[in-house]
């Protein structure tokens, strides 16, 4: 029976966990830029004297399904959505360097270009100052221009590039504030390659659809798992059973 048991509440557990994925998955089905997040377990072989035949079940890693979400045209100026593979560089709360794909932008009250959600973004030299009155432009290579609102309009004045790196996703992990980062801890390398587009933003990439399909699936795993513990139990009072009666 104790066999039984921690074979089926490993599997169980992990059932949850998956669940609590999708969840989350599906919560950011509408979230910019947003990269659902993949659980993988395997399979342990429970090493005893008699037959191989039992296994339990171990995280193995956690990552990030990195296909490309829809893009969406908005109109505003301080929307870039970056085109195919990509990641823009922003200056997280601790300092470090991390990588979103959320182009929804602002200008801070200190005149600092950010993401909406505050997170100053990286430029060639440093972060990047908006003069004040003024309109902002992003090129496609993302470099940042600005024309004055207050005279007669003139020649663009280039502030900066913005930082668009193309690292491998193999070396990218996803952060508590979900930001990505590099397993190494150094930042990546700009990537001229990488383009954006104006005025767009890319949508997140999960599948509501999808998403719900396989938490109907997984509650019919763990109600197979809750029968094997609900026949463990029984074959547990049928056992005293016998006993008693010898």
């Amino acid at each position: 029976m104790d066999r039984l048991v921690y074979t089926a509440m490993t599997g169980a557990r992990h059932v949850m966990e998956q669940q609590a994925t999708v969840a989350n998955n599906l919560s950011n089905a509408t979230t910019t830029g947003f990269r659902a997040q993949l659980d993988t377990f395997r399979a342990v072989p429970v090493v005893s004297e008699g037959l191989q035949t039992r296994a339990f079940v171990v995280d193995s890693t956690v990552g990030a399904d990195m296909r490309a979400g829809p893009i969406q045209t908005t109109g505003r100026a301080l929307d870039i959505a970056v085109r195919d593979q990509g990641w823009i560089a922003v200056q997280s709360a601790d300092g470090s360097e991390a990588y979103t794909r959320n182009g929804s932008l602002k200008i801070s009250e200190n005149g600092l270009l950010q993401t909406t959600s505050g997170q100053t973004l990286v430029g060639d030299g440093g972060p990047i100052a908006i003069p004040p009155d003024t309109t902002v432009m992003v090129a496609g290579d993302g470099t940042v221009s600005t024309i004055s609102t207050d005279f007669k309009p003139g020649p663009a004045n280039v502030l900066g590039r913005i930082k668009l790196v193309n690292p491998d996703p193999k070396g990218l992990v996803r952060g508590d504030d979900g930001l990505f980062r590099q397993l190494s801890g150094t930042p990546a390398e700009n990537d001229p390659a990488v383009r954006v587009v104006d005025g767009a933003l890319e949508g997140s990439n999960v599948n509501p659809v999808d998403s719900m399909v396989n938490m109907i699936s997984l509650a019919r795993q763990f109600e197979m798992q809750m029968s094997l513990l609900k026949n463990a139990e029984n074959n547990a009072a049928k056992a005293t059973q016998i006993l008693a009666l010898s």
